[in-house]
């Protein structure tokens, strides 16, 4: 139970959603959007998010859209995590969805709310940085659609009242090799120790991490030195984290040098998938 009381909106379209926050906040009730509200019910508890209005965007049909459109699968930042799962639509995102929490809560949980996550996980945020979807943002400016690189810097940069519509990304994607691994410390459904999603495009393997820093990151010098195939794998994991964009994280899941260790074991048996190598052979390099 939130212990305060607050106003409840249901938009039926992104523009309206937009007014309401633009009247709401000028009435000083400092307005969030809402698709799941995990987060806001969480923390509401605890007291450090207390909005006197809540804009619940789930009945804007841009926001819980699934569909391909122009060779690009758009998915709406309403969607539940376990939709996004079930539907098979984009395995690798699906499969990296599925690490977050318990069923009950993926249920609840969209995939808006866990891009724009005041906790610094934002697992869901790695398949679009790793296949360069786009992102279509609505706001007082309008509509935009831009590279999630543009907009995701550890997190997403939005603009007040600004919210994430959908993503976009490009079916060829959607096939191509994949790995996502969620590391945990004690328990299936505790915070993880670290996340590492991967896919192998034709030219490279492509690597993102979260629980590794304070934020979701990929690193394209990581990459490179990941797919130098002449060297070995070992060696490349080494000079890839020389790269870490952060200092590697210590805190109650882990320490710094456990997650290292745990990280460069992942990496390992990741690229290892990907590449189609013999495990065994790598183990003597």
């Amino acid at each position: 139970m939130i212990p305060y009381n607050f106003e409840y909106y249901q938009p039926v379209t992104a523009l309206e959603g937009v007014r309401l926050f633009h009247d709401l906040a000028l009435q000083g009730k400092e307005p969030m959007y809402y698709a799941g509200g995990t987060e806001i019910i969480t923390m509401g508890r605890t007291l450090p998010v207390q909005p006197r209005a809540v804009i619940d965007i789930k009945k804007i049909p841009e926001c819980t859209i699934l569909a391909v459109q122009d060779q690009k699968l758009v998915l709406g930042s309403a969607l539940s995590l376990s939709r996004l799962h079930d539907s098979l639509a984009f395995p690798l995102l699906g499969e990296t969805a599925a690490g977050v929490a318990d069923r009950t809560s993926r249920n609840k949980i969209t995939l808006g709310g866990n891009i724009c996550s005041r906790l610094m996980y934002r697992e869901t945020v790695l398949p679009l940085l790793l296949t360069d979807s786009e992102v279509r943002i609505a706001g007082p400016a309008g509509w935009k659609q831009v590279s999630i690189h543009q907009v995701f810097h550890g997190q997403l940069q939005l603009e007040k009242g600004e919210f994430l519509v959908h993503s976009l990304t490009d079916s060829s994607y959607i096939g191509m090799p994949y790995a996502a691994v969620k590391k945990r410390k004690v328990s299936d459904i505790g915070y993880p120790l670290l996340t590492v999603a991967a896919i192998r495009t034709n030219a490279m393997i492509r690597v993102a991490f979260s629980g590794v820093c304070a934020f979701p990151f990929r690193s394209p010098m990581m990459e490179d030195a990941l797919n130098r195939r002449e060297l070995p794998l070992r060696l490349r994991i080494e000079q890839a984290l020389v790269h870490l964009p952060a200092p590697i994280l210590d805190d109650f899941n882990g320490s710094a040098a456990y997650r290292e260790w745990v990280l460069k074991h992942t990496l390992l048996d990741t690229i290892l998938s990907l590449e189609g190598e013999s495990h065994e052979r790598y183990r003597r390099l």
